[in-house]
């Protein structure tokens, strides 16, 4: 018998992997997030990204309420098995809930945090 595509994650003490969202065109990356098993088999189901919040304890659809979701190009996982990266397609172009691009919005100079990115669009507007 041999192993699921699950069962080859090497999912941490509280079931969950990381997974990188990661644009497929660009190679930026736009947000990291957790995913169980059952996110990880939803959104090789689906085609689309599935992840597992942690402070809400449920499963959360990214774009479910934001209508920005995240079509599945391509999922690769790590050598050691304990990080998954999704290529994706950001519907809408914004993945952070702060209405940016990328969660990856801020750079550290000189000590400091520097927002570089705009927000595209009011998260008043994304999420009401």
């Amino acid at each position: 018998m041999t192993d699921t595509f699950i069962d080859q994650v090497n999912f941490n003490q509280d079931g969950l992997v990381a997974a990188i969202a990661q644009d497929a065109k660009t190679g930026r990356v736009l947000m990291m997030a957790w995913m169980n098993a059952e996110a990880l088999a939803l959104t090789v189901e689906r085609g689309e990204a599935v992840y597992f919040s942690r402070s809400r304890q449920k499963l959360w659809h990214k774009g479910e309420s934001s209508g920005h979701s995240q079509k599945i190009k391509e999922i690769r996982l790590d050598c050691d098995g304990d990080m998954i990266c999704l290529q994706i397609e950001q519907l809408g172009g914004i993945a952070c809930h702060t209405g940016r691009e990328s969660c990856l919005y801020r750079v550290l100079r000189d000590g400091q945090w520097l927002t570089t990115d705009d927000v595209l669009k009011d998260p008043n507007e994304i999420y009401q």
